[in-house]
């Protein structure tokens, strides 16, 4: 019953923080069209258009995604869509690069844990031990930023571009964030199966 009332309100602040961005990014469209700052337009509307397609998304697969994973999504979106392109934080607050992989790993794991509950579910089992969950997890987020950076690496070399900065520190800071932030939250998610375990 506890946990009902608990993910109910986490729904509720997720509504509540996607509504902001809505309204925000609004506010924004309307703003820069009028100052004829059109790629900023464009940004916005851009953001609004990510924030439709996620929930058409989940509405046509009707799949609804765990409050935690859902409010990483949001957060990854305010940082990297809002407060670094559209209002051009780069410049203004440090290390926001690696912030966003920190983040990454983050939602990465959740979404490990998303996809390991949709397959035992497909098999008709009831769960799985909550340490092979969390190990999965963190694996699976670990692997993910590996990819990541061997796809930027690729489209540098194919397409003679610089998100790499050409540089294998940068490239390799990227992966410690990410892995970093599934750390972390393996953690995090380890600690409270403990403590909910404990209760039972």
């Amino acid at each position: 019953m506890r946990e009902m009332r608990d993910t109910s309100r986490n729904h509720k602040f997720n509504n509540i923080f996607e509504l902001v961005l809505f309204v925000i990014c609004g506010v924004s469209v309307i703003y820069f069209a009028m100052t004829g700052a059109y790629d900023k337009t464009f940004q916005a509307g851009l953001i609004i258009f990510v924030l439709l397609f996620l929930r058409g998304v989940m509405k046509w697969t009707k799949t609804e995604l765990p409050p935690a994973l859902y409010l990483s999504v949001l957060i990854f979106i305010t940082i990297t869509m809002m407060l670094a392109n559209l209002f051009g934080m780069y410049g203004v607050i440090p290390y926001l690069d690696k912030i966003e992989h920190l983040l990454s790993g983050v939602i990465l794991f959740f979404v490990g844990q998303f996809i390991v509950n949709k397959m035992v579910k497909h098999k008709g089992m009831d769960s799985l031990p909550s340490n092979i969950m969390i190990w999965f997890s963190l694996f699976f987020a670990i692997a993910m930023a590996g990819m990541w950076e061997i796809y930027e690496f690729s489209v540098d070399h194919l397409f003679s571009l610089n998100s790499q900065n050409g540089s294998l520190t940068d490239t390799m800071w990227d992966i410690i964030c990410g892995t970093v932030g599934a750390g972390a939250t393996s953690l995090y998610v380890m600690t409270k199966h403990v403590k909910t375990d404990k209760m039972d």
